[in-house]
């Protein structure tokens, strides 16, 4: 089971990283504009194997992703100083109109996974050129709020005492400030939220208002202290490709292509989405309290929002 992975910058390389430590996969081939770096992060994450899992890393060319499952996207540029969030889309789109159809000359059956940020924005430009390939949109899906689904899961677990996995809620919408916490869909183990709090630990106002802004701005965190993030995203990235690569059919809060939602149309946003062997087979728009979906409206329209700003900056 082959995956290729198009960027081998630190989330590109960490993802790779992630699948050997998990046993993700049998091949990985790592594919970079700059070659000696692709080459480089090839070769010192083959040294992790003997201590790991038996997995074959390389780097190549595009040709060498030929027979990939699926290729994780994470090719793009970093905004330069001055330069505004539109400048940064389009040199993105840009860069996407020749890494898509590349990837898909070679690997035509492959799903594709993209990393990229802002990644809502990305995965939909994804899905435009790849399109154009006659790949359906079921292929094409973005890492979305996998990793903000997790860190909520995780501090939820962290302040009842409970192991995350029984703690069952999602983070939809953009991957951004505007993302979604569904309080209300919120479960531990079999209990809804008000029942558990009951039982064991109760969740007030502040509570929530600080588990918010710890998953909403943990990037920003992250980044101010070490300057990017890496090892989270490679984290979820690696468990999205087991699930795909082993048809597991796990409910995953991934972006993709969504015809409409909450009144706003033809917008790529992350919703409970069951992902297996080929790609997204069903969404699932939650049953949200009022206040949510107004929330959710909002985040779905400052992602439809960018996409319309870029298509009118192109038509001018």
């Amino acid at each position: 089971m082959k995956v290729g992975i198009v960027g081998s910058g630190l989330v590109g390389s960490t993802c790779a990283y992630a699948m050997v430590m998990k046993g993700v996969g049998t091949e990985i081939v790592l594919i970079d504009k700059n070659r000696n770096r692709a080459q480089a992060e090839a070769y010192d994450i083959s040294h992790a194997v003997p201590f790991a899992n038996r997995i074959r890393v390389t780097s190549g060319e595009y040709q060498n992703l030929k027979g990939s499952r699926v290729v994780i996207v994470g090719a793009g540029v970093g905004q330069k100083p001055g330069e505004t969030r539109l400048e940064l889309l389009k040199r993105n789109e840009d860069v996407f109109r020749e890494v898509i159809p590349s990837i898909l000359e070679h690997a035509p059956d492959a799903l594709l996974l993209i990393v990229t940020n802002p990644v809502d924005v990305m995965t939909h430009f994804a899905w435009r050129f790849a399109e154009q390939h006659g790949v359906p949109p079921s292929k094409i899906m973005g890492s979305g709020t996998t990793l903000d689904t997790a860190r909520f899961r995780s501090l939820l677990g962290i302040h009842f005492g409970v192991d995350p996995h029984h703690v069952h809620g999602y983070v939809i919408g953009e991957h951004g400030d505007s993302e979604v916490l569904t309080w209300s869909l919120l479960s531990v183990g079999a209990l809804p939220l008000e029942e558990f709090c009951r039982v064991r630990c109760d969740v007030d106002k502040e509570i929530k208002e600080t588990i918010e802004y710890r998953v909403k701005k943990a990037a920003y965190k992250i980044i101010e202290g070490k300057g990017a993030t890496y090892y989270g995203i490679g984290g979820a990235v690696s468990h999205i490709v087991d699930v795909i690569l082993n048809d597991y059919r796990a409910i995953l809060t991934v972006s993709a292509k969504t015809p409409e939602i909450e009144g706003v149309t033809d917008v790529t946003i992350s919703l409970p989405r069951l992902v297996g062997g080929e790609g997204i087979l069903d969404t699932f728009p939650p049953p949200l309290d009022a206040d949510e979906h107004n929330e959710l409206r909002k985040s779905a329209l400052v992602v439809k929002s960018a996409i319309d700003e870029l298509d009118e900056a192109k038509a001018s």
